[in-house]
């Protein structure tokens, strides 16, 4: 959430920051000048009034012990707590329209994000691996997966539903070797060789405000699950919360539990509504969690294999830093995604998202994009975003200056996070890179440990 004094004291640059992400300020910000004065108009008029009839009840007062009539003055202050109510009340309402205009605004991207429209304005800025050369046609990984009976996507509709995956055997192993592995280096100790991040085990189903806090609501309610219950209208109750701007008061109204769509849900919001030791930043935390997403703007998209789903797994990296620290973090978050890519021998690139491409809650975002042979392309396998404090206003995560006691300066954390990787679209892109002629699949070294020392995957 942007801060509403330097909204008020930069509204042009807000203004023109929106349009380059593709928005129109006039649909988000409304007439927001002339809500923000009146909202200030109805603060300073009761403040006034206070004011005024506190001094009044100090005169009554003074009559009642001097033996003389105080009606008149009585009868203005039971006027102006009338007054008063009324302006408590249109404050109150203002207030809810300011803060739901505020919820609705996205974040300022960076300057040095590039102005774009869409993934076809987005620079690579690095690429790194030779793409292997095939003697032979290679198959996509719905075909490779099906064919060694490790990968049964028909039974899985069975079950749930399109967009879900059966992993068997072998396959199954692999994902879970992909999850031990990812976690394993993430959590090592950097004089180990690995990133010196702690590891999470978070719940799966979160409440409204931690949604809240990192940006997915209430704009993005369409794409998450929802756990109702047979008392409730679901849509009903989805549409109440966001014509009440999320207030935190309408929460409790609910069966107030969603899926999570990432652990950087649940994570991010460990320290919500906290204020931390500046001497802990950064922290750095790592979590696996499924993950689960309506798709809703998806139709049609990637109906083919597993690219998509509404259920994925996922190595998450979330990080808290001081503000003059989130460039650097956000550099080293992003490489260690890209160390694991490179430890597995997968060729990718790394792409800076432009301003029309970039999430809602971010400022800055690297997109890695994975080689696919078998379907001929770079697919997003991480992303991995600074946030500035947006998030950290949203869920009111800040931090004390160190050494100045209980009285010291306080300021809002940067908040970072990224996959590390999608584990799903890692395990397609091993059996798309490593496929074999005979129709087998080469296990990446640094993973046969955690598949008991096999070496390839075979019907």
């Amino acid at each position: 959430m942007l801060d509403l004094n330097f909204v008020r004291a930069n509204l042009p640059l807000v203004e023109a920051k929106l349009r380059a992400r593709g928005a129109d300020p006039a649909s988000l910000l409304g007439d927001f000048r002339s809500l923000d004065q009146k909202r200030r108009e109805a603060i300073t008029q009761a403040e006034q009034l206070k004011a005024r009839r506190n001094e009044l009840s100090q005169q009554v007062g003074a009559l009642k012990k001097a033996g003389r009539d105080a009606t008149a003055l009585m009868d203005e202050t039971r006027a102006l707590k009338d007054r008063l109510d009324e302006l408590d009340k249109l404050a109150s309402s203002l207030d809810e329209q300011m803060r739901f205009a505020l919820s609705s605004i996205p974040n300022l991207t960076r300057d040095e994000v590039p102005i774009g429209t869409s993934e076809a304005d987005n620079p690579v800025v690095k690429s790194w691996g030779e793409k292997r050369v095939f003697d032979f046609e290679p198959r996509p990984h719905w075909e490779i997966g099906e064919a060694l009976g490790i990968l049964d996507l028909e039974r899985a509709a069975k079950l749930s539903g399109a967009r879900f995956a059966v992993y068997m055997g072998a396959g199954a192993r692999l994902e879970r070797a992909l999850i031990s592995f990812m976690l394993d280096r993430h959590t090592r100790s950097v004089s180990e060789g690995g990133h010196g991040y702690t590891e999470v085990l978070p719940p799966f189903m979160v409440n409204s405000k931690s949604l809240f806090g990192t940006g997915q609501l209430p704009k993005f309610a369409e794409d998450l699950f929802r756990c109702s219950d047979a008392l409730e209208e679901g849509d009903d109750a989805i549409k109440q919360l966001q014509q009440s701007g999320f207030d935190p008061a309408e929460f409790g109204r609910f069966n107030d539990h969603w899926l999570i769509p990432t652990a950087e849900v649940p994570v991010t919001n460990l320290y919500r509504d906290e204020i931390l030791d500046e001497d802990r930043l950064p922290i750095c935390l790592t979590a696996y969690t499924p993950c689960f997403r309506a798709e809703a703007g998806a139709a049609g998209k990637d109906t083919r294999g597993i690219i998509r789903q509404h259920q994925f797994q996922k190595v998450e990296l979330v990080k808290f830093t001081r503000p003059e620290d989130s460039d650097a973090e956000h550099e080293k978050l992003t490489r260690d995604a890209e160390e694991i890519l490179e430890i597995l021998g997968l060729p990718y690139r790394r792409v800076l998202l432009c301003t029309g491409d970039t999430g809602f809650s971010s400022a800055k975002t690297f997109d890695l994009e994975v080689w696919l042979p078998g379907q001929q392309l770079y697919r997003e396998i991480s992303s991995c975003s600074n946030f500035d404090n947006f998030q950290a206003r949203r869920a009111n995560i800040r931090f004390r200056a160190a050494g100045q006691g209980p009285k010291g300066k306080v300021e809002f954390v940067h908040t970072l996070n990224g996959s590390g990787l999608a584990v799903g679209r890692t395990w397609l892109a091993i059996l798309e890179n490593y496929q074999q002629a005979d129709g087998s699949v080469e296990i990446p070294e640094a993973l046969r440990p955690y598949m008991g020392g096999l070496e390839r995957i075979t019907k």
